[in-house]
């Protein structure tokens, strides 16, 4: 087994193209009075323990990352996002917290995930979900990921992380639980004497990394384990110029004719991830792209055709942005 260093994790690997370059391939749209930001614009998977995930999440991480997320935040659920997806290792919780608390929406309205960071000397898994909580001003969170497994390299410290993080959700600080940048020999590790398996694995997912991501989906389905998306947008400005460009583009004009207003080629790879039937993580810094980011989702399914497109083109070549965050199986 070879691991990667993390020395990518988390934040050299986020400032090679700033996410906020995302802004310029997307267009605001102006929800229609019919739409329900719950029921179309983002509606909801159900998750292997019976509770529900919103499809599309505004995320705190990338651009945000170690910046104050209170008033995009808040903005954000103003627009129409009910999922608001933290993390440790983003340093912005208590400013996320901010902004859910500014926005004033009722709780149960909400669905707020963090991941479980790096934990400093002498602290438990609980220890640190409970200052989060703090930050965060809630009493709970609905979703806690394990953010990393290459925080834990020591033999079977990871499965004793595991066990941690399931009483959380027994304690009912976590609604649920579930991992980020797992491959199926970190699911095998845990789920050994596990009580609950994973309901999520958040991992970057794009049409270049679709391929090599085959065993891990395959494993996750046979556990009905939801694939939750970061670094959806790399294909276009963390990889441009490869052989998904002219597909892309393509099939933006085409959706572009469909629905009589311009289309993107990122907003065609949201369309992508939709397809696959996951959880997509995106964000932007710009307030005006937040109704566009929503509608997205309500745009004309891709056809058979141009789902297969793009799978070949992705194909072709393999980038991975995020490498420091994996272990690799030898």
């Amino acid at each position: 087994m070879l691991r990667i260093p993390i020395s990518a994790c988390f934040r050299g690997a986020i400032y090679i193209r700033r996410a906020s370059d995302v802004r310029s391939f997307l267009r605001p749209s102006e929800p229609t009075p019919q739409q329900s930001s719950r029921t179309m614009a983002n509606p909801s998977i159900k998750l292997n323990d019976d509770t529900t995930i919103p499809v599309l999440a505004f995320g705190t991480g990338t651009a945000l990352y170690g910046k104050s997320a209170q008033e995009l935040a808040t903005a954000a659920i103003n627009a129409g996002f009910v999922h608001l997806d933290g993390a440790q290792a983003y340093q912005n919780e208590d400013s996320l917290g901010a902004g859910i608390a500014a926005a004033g929406k009722p709780r149960g309205e909400l669905f707020v995930t963090t991941k479980l960071g790096k934990l400093p000397e002498g602290k438990s898994v609980r220890d640190s979900l409970v200052d989060s909580l703090a930050k965060l001003q809630l009493d709970y969170v609905d979703l806690f990921l394990v953010h990393t497994p290459t925080h834990w390299p020591e033999p079977g410290r990871l499965k004793a992380v595991w066990k941690e993080v399931e009483a959380l959700k027994k304690e009912g600080l976590a609604r649920s639980i579930g991992v980020s940048n797992f491959r199926p020999a970190q699911f095998r590790e845990i789920l050994d004497g596990a009580e609950i398996v994973p309901s999520v694995n958040q991992i970057e997912f794009h049409p270049y990394v679709y391929k090599d991501l085959q065993p891990t989906l395959e494993f996750q389905k046979q556990h009905n384990i939801v694939t939750e998306s970061f670094g959806g947008l790399s294909p276009i400005f963390r990889f441009p110029g490869g052989p998904l460009d002219p597909v892309l583009t393509t099939i933006a004009k085409r959706v572009s004719e469909t629905i009589g207003k311009p289309f993107t080629e990122a907003q065609v790879l949201f369309l992508w991830q939709r397809e696959k039937g996951i959880v997509i993580v995106t964000t932007t810094t710009k307030e005006s792209r937040l109704a566009g980011l929503l509608g997205t989702l309500d745009a004309p399914k891709l056809t058979e055709e141009e789902i297969a497109a793009i799978d070949e083109a992705g194909a072709k070549e393999y980038h991975r942005q995020f490498v420091g965050v994996i272990i690799t199986e030898s």
